[in-house]
C-alpha cells in the first residue's frame, strides 16, 4: 500500500518502525458515521444500569491488560514506562467514573403555572474525538469515556504517530461487550481521516485536542454545519515563585513540572517567573535538579525522561534553542532516537519567541519580576490561559493572584493540573470548553424542555 494509504508508526527511542496500519479514507469514515449511528440508537435504548455495567467491564478489561497497554504506549509514544502505565490508569478510572454518572444523568422539575416542567437530557447521536499523539491513551478516554456513558457512539481518529493503543482499546470494548460499531477507531491523515469527520453531516459534535492553529481550523469547519465542538489547545503555561515562597520545594518541583513527557505536555509549566530578590538563590538550587534527569531508554523503570514523538518535533524544538542562548543544561543519548537536553534558558528577552511560544519541548525560560503585579502581568503576557502554578506562603497572595491569573487550572505549591473528577479547559486560545469533572456527561447532551398541561 502507498504512504497515503498506510501509517507507519516508529520507536521514537531507536527510529526503528514498530508497526504499519491502514489509514482511513473519507470513505471510511461516512462508512463508521453509519454504523456509528444504528449503534447509537441501540445504545441509548438501553436501561441506564446496563450502559453503566457494560462501561464498567470495559474498565476492567483496561485493568487486565493495563501493562500491556503500558508498553505499547512505549513503544509508540517514548513515555516512559511509569507514565504509561499511569496513562492506562487512567483510562480505566475515567470509565469507571463515568459509569458512575449514567444513572445520575437527571434533568430538572422547574416549577410552571398550569401544568407540570421537566427538562430531559438526550444524548448528541454520534460523537468524533480527535486525539493527539503526546498523551494517546488518557485524552482519547476524556472524549471517549463520557460521550458514551452520555448515550452516544464515538468514532475516535487517533494521531498519525500513536495510533496502536487507541486500536487495543477498540479491541478491548468489544470483548467487554459493548456493542459493534458503537466506538470505531480510524487511524489515518488528520486532513483526509480528520477533516472528513469534522466535515461529517452526521457527526453531532467534535472533541479535538492538538495546537491552536489545528483547533481554529475544526472551529471553523465545524461552525458551517453549527456542529458542538470542545476544543483542548496549547499553553505556555507560568511557574510562580515569589520570595516569601518555599524555594527549596519550588526549585524541586520545577524540573519535572516541565520535563514530564519530554515537555510535550500543554500545561507544562515553562515559564518559571522568579521575584528578583530570590533569583540567584532559586537557579543555585533548580541548576542539580535539571542537571541530575535521567534521559534515556524509556522502558526503563529508572528513566525520567524519554524521546521527543518525530524528527519533526525534535527540529521544532532546536529552532527555538540557540547557541546565543545562555542557560542550564542537562544530558540527552546521541545517536538513534529524537532526543534533546533538559533546558532552562536565562537572560532572555520576555517578548522572544521562546518566552511566549508554544515549545512542546523540554525547554522552559526564567524571567525575574519585582512585585506582584508585575508577576501577574508576566503571567497574562501570552495568547494561551490554560494552567499555572503560584508558589508563596502567603495565603492571600495566593489567592488574589490565582483570580488574576488568566488560565482554566491554577494550583498553589504544586504542579497538579489535570484530574478526571475536576473541570478542565482553557482561557484565550488555550482552548473553548471544558472536560472531566463532575458536568463531563452533560457536555454531550442536548437539553430537552418539556411542558405537560394540568388543565382540563
Amino acid at each position: 500500500m502507498s504512504a497515503e494509504h498506510t501509517l507507519e508508526v516508529l520507536n521514537p527511542a531507536t527510529e526503528e518502525v514498530v508497526a504499519t496500519v491502514p489509514a482511513a479514507t473519507a470513505a471510511d469514515v461516512d462508512t463508521a458515521v453509519v454504523r456509528a449511528t444504528r449503534a447509537q440508537a441501540r445504545w441509548a435504548a438501553l436501561a441506564p444500569g446496563d450502559r453503566a455495567r457494560l462501561l464498567r467491564r470495559f474498565a476492567v478489561a483496561v485493568d487486565e491488560h493495563l501493562e500491556e497497554l503500558a508498553r505499547s504506549e512505549v513503544r509508540e509514544a517514548g513515555h516512559t514506562v511509569g507514565n504509561a502505565r499511569w496513562e492506562a490508569g487512567n483510562v480505566r478510572d475515567l470509565l469507571d467514573y463515568a459509569a458512575g454518572g449514567v444513572e445520575r444523568l437527571t434533568g430538572r422539575q422547574i416549577p410552571v403555572p398550569g401544568g407540570l416542567d421537566v427538562t430531559i437530557l438526550e444524548p448528541l447521536g454520534v460523537v468524533g474525538v480527535i486525539a493527539p499523539w503526546n498523551f494517546p491513551m488518557p485524552i482519547a478516554a476524556w472524549g471517549t469515556a463520557p460521550a458514551l456513558a452520555a448515550g452516544n457512539a464515538v468514532i475516535l481518529k487517533p494521531a498519525e504517530t500513536t495510533p496502536l493503543t487507541a486500536l487495543r482499546l477498540a479491541e478491548l470494548a468489544l470483548e467487554a461487550g459493548l456493542p459493534e460499531g458503537l466506538f470505531q477507531v480510524l487511524p489515518g491523515h488528520g486532513p483526509v481521516a480528520g477533516n472528513a469527520l469534522v466535515e461529517h453531516p452526521g457527526v453531532a459534535k467534535i472533541v479535538f485536542t492538538g495546537s491552536t492553529a489545528v483547533g481554529k481550523q475544526v472551529l471553523a469547519k465545524g461552525s458551517a454545519l453549527l456542529k458542538r465542538v470542545t476544543l483542548e489547545l496549547g499553553g505556555k503555561s507560568p511557574n510562580i515563585v515569589f520570595a516569601d515562597a518555599d524555594l527549596e520545594a519550588a526549585a524541586a518541583a520545577a524540573p519535572m513540572a516541565f520535563l514530564d513527557n519530554s515537555g510535550q505536555d500543554c500545561c507544562a509549566r515553562t515559564r518559571i517567573l522568579v521575584q528578583r530578590s530570590a533569583y540567584d538563590r532559586f537557579l543555585d538550587l533548580l541548576a542539580p535538579g535539571i542537571e541530575s534527569v535521567r534521559v534515556g531508554d524509556p522502558a526503563d523503570e529508572q528513566t525520567q525522561m524519554g524521546p521527543l514523538i518525530s524528527k519533526v518535533q525534535l527540529n521544532r524544538v532546536r529552532s527555538y534553542v540557540t547557541d546565543d542562548l545562555n542557560g542550564i543544561r542537562g544530558k540527552a543519548p546521541e545517536g538513534p532516537g529524537f532526543w534533546f537536553p533538559p533546558t532552562v534558558l536565562t537572560g532572555v528577552d520576555p517578548h522572544a519567541r521562546v518566552a511566549v511560544e508554544e515549545v512542546f519541548g523540554p525547554v522552559a525560560v526564567v524571567l525575574p519580576f519585582e512585585e506582584e503585579a508585575e508577576a501577574v502581568a508576566l503571567a497574562n503576557a501570552t495568547d494561551y490561559g490554560l494552567s499555572g502554578s503560584i508558589w508563596t506562603r502567603d495565603v492571600g497572595r495566593a489567592l488574589r493572584v490565582s483570580q488574576a491569573v488568566r488560565a482554566g487550572n491554577l494550583s498553589v505549591n504544586s504542579h497538579s493540573s489535570v484530574r478526571y473528577w475536576t473541570p478542565f479547559g482553557g482561557f484565550k486560545q488555550s482552548g473553548i470548553g471544558r472536560e472531566l469533572g463532575p458536568d463531563a456527561l452533560t457536555a454531550f447532551t442536548e437539553t430537552k424542555n418539556v411542558f405537560i398541561s394540568t388543565e382540563a
